[in-house]
């Protein structure tokens, strides 16, 4: 019998995880992909939640409200920027995260997109698939000797840091947030490691404080010819700002993982355009990453309704 009501904001679950949930007496509600917030408040309401186990979509007050029953909201990874905080503290609703559960995912995928636009990979391929192939023009970079700029030195940065080492590239970050004992050199502010980066990496969570932080001053402020990837949040970077800087010719591209509005509109000028490598907010997704975020969402889960222990590096708020 179903002690518990789950509502999953996605239409998947790792095997391991409904296999927690559901020995636990759990009944898990799936919806589909990107659920608006009023398909979440229906579907919370009618099932009276116990748990949301948020992955796509956003767990605005509405949604947190719609369930008296609502004790916990569980994000299926480690950025917290979909779900109202405050809203769910004002309600006793505890909310927790998945610290560290896609690092490594991430950290590869940052990786791939970097030597994918230093190499110019998509630029070949298409090139060779309308016809081309190896002429006067023709150019691609040597990573070794480039320099790295990471914004932000949590757990990502810092594996971010570890695989561009072994390409050769010298890394330094700006993270006022986080100490300096990781051995990466510190820039003084985020203007000055603009400046020293061939690469600029965003690393830090979407806050009302990094909102727009990569904006049209400190793009003016790289190198010509630098990159930017944005594997964090979309709403770091200026999108505007940084269609107008690849426009200027100032800047030799970009790859975006993640936009400010997901999915995008199928006319966002990013979308499609030559010299930005785009992939669909998978950086985090591998099977690996599924699980350990899935696992770890569905133990919190389970620990606040059947009265366990949430491990308290997990938690991002909780009732008093």
């Amino acid at each position: 019998m179903n002690r518990f009501n789950v509502v999953m904001t996605a239409p998947r679950l790792a095997d391991a995880a409904v296999a927690l949930l559901e020995q636990a007496g759990c009944l898990i509600h799936y919806t589909p992909p990107y659920p608006p917030a009023a398909v979440l408040v229906e579907l919370a309401a009618r099932v009276q939640a116990d748990a949301i186990l948020a992955r796509q979509g956003e767990v605005d007050a509405a949604v947190i409200a719609a369930s008296p029953r609502l004790r916990i909201v569980a994000r299926h990874g480690v950025g917290v920027d979909e779900v109202d905080i405050a809203a769910a503290a004002a309600r006793d609703v505890l909310v927790t995260r998945a610290p560290g559960s896609n690092t490594q995912a991430v950290a590869e995928h940052t990786l791939a997109l970097i030597l994918a636009l230093v190499k110019n990979l998509h630029g070949f391929s298409v090139a060779v698939g309308a016809g081309g192939w190896r002429g006067s023009a023709t150019q691609c970079r040597d990573v070794a000797g480039l320099r790295l700029g990471l914004v932000g030195c949590g757990a990502i940065g810092r594996a971010v840091a570890r695989l561009a080492g072994a390409f050769g590239m010298t890394v330094a970050a700006y993270d006022p947030a986080a100490g300096g004992s990781d051995g990466i050199a510190r820039a003084a502010s985020l203007p000055a490691l603009a400046a020293m980066s061939d690469v600029l990496s965003i690393h830090c969570p979407l806050t009302p404080g990094t909102r727009g932080l990569v904006d049209a001053a400190i793009l003016a402020a790289l190198p010509d010819g630098a990159w930017v990837v944005n594997t964090a949040r979309g709403g770091i970077v200026d999108e505007a700002a940084l269609e107008r800087a690849l426009a200027s010719g100032r800047l030799a591209g970009a790859a975006l993982d993640v936009f400010a509005q997901e999915p995008p509109p199928p006319d966002h000028p990013l979308r499609a355009h030559p010299r930005v490598l785009v992939t669909p907010h998978v950086a985090g997704v591998t099977p690996g990453a599924l699980t350990a975020m899935g696992v770890m969402a569905a133990e919190c889960i389970v620990a606040a309704l059947t009265g366990g222990t949430v491990p308290p590096e997990r938690i991002v708020a909780a009732p008093p």
